[in-house]
């Protein structure tokens, strides 16, 4: 096998975010529609199936992962593939994004398998624009969970807050704080169109309109001095030593040039950017007895076709089909 995936820019792939499911307890706005069929439980990957694709991948360089969905959590039994992963020699990094509404009754049972990272959504403090963005409640268990996690052990925790302008703005100071005063890295991530509502460009709360409003009401910003370029995410210290700041700026400041990520779906396909408008297969291949060159081959051929960047800011962008929930974050 290549050490290395490498695509026709040079850009190397070593970050694998794998959904294990479509479905999810929510049903955020600029994610999902309200109304939404999800797929067959024999459509999804096993963990066994994972796995191998895992196995196969650090052999092509992969030894980053993280696990998404739709809601990772209400995939029964994650601290089972958790252990599976972290078992595969050469993985690095594992990682899990969830929206915490679950994190209350999991969290242990994760850590104990071998999670260290989680990255938790939340996008406001306020019951009110929680149920307008999320069209359910849950704000009091998300902030329970947050708890167990660090009594458990996680660290870093990270907050992931979407930015959606006349909804919740208001909310960037107050999050901030939040994040300080508890020992949470905070992430602020611009709007982008891959929901199911029709996106509108105004709504969009730019990157430096975030720093500045984060920096005339907490504090100064320096950049951090652990900062990795093919990271999504800027990642800004407080210049009091007091917390950190990410922001993950895809529509104003792409960030496609140092694009380091591949992506696995719930149902078995590999897409090469969180905008592609095409996937390649890779269940059929594990399902008929394929061999492990037979997998590298088909993320090979992905990354061959990766595109140069995902052109939200062009007459040429053309919104995927699929939303995220179905994409996996």
């Amino acid at each position: 096998m290549s050490a290395r995936l490498i695509d026709g820019f040079g850009r190397v792939h070593n970050n694998l975010r794998i959904s294990v499911t479509d479905r999810c307890n929510l049903r955020c706005t600029y994610c999902m529609p309200e109304e939404v069929a999800f797929l067959p439980r024999e459509e999804l990957l096993t963990f066994e199936e994972i796995a191998r694709v895992v196995r196969v991948g650090v052999g092509l360089g992969i030894d980053k992962l993280r696990l998404t969905g739709g809601e990772p959590l209400m995939r029964r039994h994650l601290d089972r593939l958790v252990a599976l992963l972290t078992a595969v020699t050469g993985t690095r990094d594992i990682s899990l994004t969830t929206n915490g509404l679950l994190l209350n009754e999991q969290a242990e049972a994760l850590y104990h398998a071998g999670l260290r990272r989680i990255n938790v959504s939340l996008d406001t403090l306020r019951p009110e624009i929680f149920r307008q963005l999320t069209r359910r409640d849950g704000l009091k268990q998300i902030l329970t969970g947050l708890e167990v996690a660090q009594e458990v052990g996680f660290h870093p925790i990270k907050l992931n807050a979407v930015v959606v302008r006349g909804v919740n703005e208001a909310d960037i100071v107050p999050l901030v704080r939040f994040s300080r005063e508890n020992g949470f890295e905070m992430r602020f991530i611009e709007y982008m169109p891959i929901g199911a509502e029709p996106w509108e460009r105004a709504k969009v709360v730019f990157a430096h309109e975030i720093m500045e409003c984060i920096e005339s009401e907490v504090g100064a910003l320096i950049p951090a001095p652990d900062y990795d370029p093919r990271s999504p995410a800027m990642e800004f210290c407080f210049a009091d030593g007091r917390g950190r700041v990410g922001i993950i700026a895809s529509v104003s400041r792409p960030f496609c040039r140092q694009c380091n990520r591949i992506r696995l779906t719930a149902d078995g396909k590999l897409r090469n950017c969180l905008f592609a408008l095409e996937e390649t297969d890779l269940k059929s291949v594990l399902r008929r007895g394929g061999s492990d060159e037979e997998i590298a081959e088909v993320f090979r051929a992905n990354i061959a076709d990766k595109w140069e960047g995902h052109e939200i800011n062009t007459a040429r962008f053309v919104k995927p089909l699929r939303t995220m929930h179905a994409i996996g974050g």
